[in-house]
């Protein structure tokens, strides 16, 4: 980790981490709806699956899946979001490391390989400058047989310091890295595909049937 660029998390600086954290904290108190990403990703898996979910913030996600059955892994590298997590939600699994500093090592005996992997939350647009593919790559690699991920993010009006992300540009990436497209959504709620937010669906480019763009095909 010390020989990566800072994100652009980071360089947010602990107001961002404040305001996201209180913003959630605030909705979870209020009995708010905050649970629309881990709805979809319940029904991209079998019960009692394994989930990676990358960019865990204050653990809303990792709670609604735990929830649900499944066994969750969290990964939040800023560690006033892991403490909230822990807090909000005592008991679920959300460890403070950057994702490329997931190795089996920090796993212990954690599943290795995960039937989803998520990432949402703009996650993809706050890493550091430059390392997209090696993210993109080590999700790959942590996929399990028929694993899928699960991705979203703002392609226009994301937060401030977070980096603008073409579609086209993001889908060579991902294929680069050995991911290839599913499915493409405009939002958790499986709005067809548009230019504001994309939600996507990504699996092991070797597996299964050629790629559908379904946000598409709803319009």
């Amino acid at each position: 980790m010390s020989t990566l660029p800072p994100t652009r998390w980071e360089q947010a600086g602990p107001a961002a981490a404040q305001g996201f954290g209180r913003k959630f904290g605030e909705l979870v108190a209020s009995g708010q709806d905050v649970d629309g990403e881990a709805r979809l990703a319940d029904t991209l898996l079998p019960r009692g699956a394994r989930v990676l979910d990358v960019g865990a913030g204050m653990g809303r996600v990792t709670a609604a899946l735990s929830a649900r059955g499944h066994t969750v892994v969290g990964v939040e590298p800023d560690l006033a979001l892991v403490e909230q997590a822990r807090a909000t939600y005592p008991g679920i699994d959300v460890l403070h490391s950057d994702v490329l500093g997931l190795d089996d090592a920090l796993l212990g005996d954690r599943p290795a390989q995960f039937d989803l992997v998520v990432v949402v939350g703009n996650v993809m647009v706050f890493l550091a400058e430059g390392t997209e593919r090696r993210v993109l790559s080590l999700l790959r690699s942590r996929l399990a047989p028929g694993g899928r991920v699960l991705l979203g993010f703002h392609l226009v009006g994301a937060p401030a310091h977070a980096r603008s992300y073409p579609a086209e540009e993001f889908v060579a990436d991902a294929e680069a890295s050995g991911l290839r497209v599913d499915a493409r959504f405009g939002s958790y709620e499986l709005h067809p595909a548009n230019e504001e937010y994309a939600v996507w669906v990504l699996s092991a480019s070797h597996a299964g049937p050629p790629p559908t763009d379904f946000g598409h095909a709803f319009s």
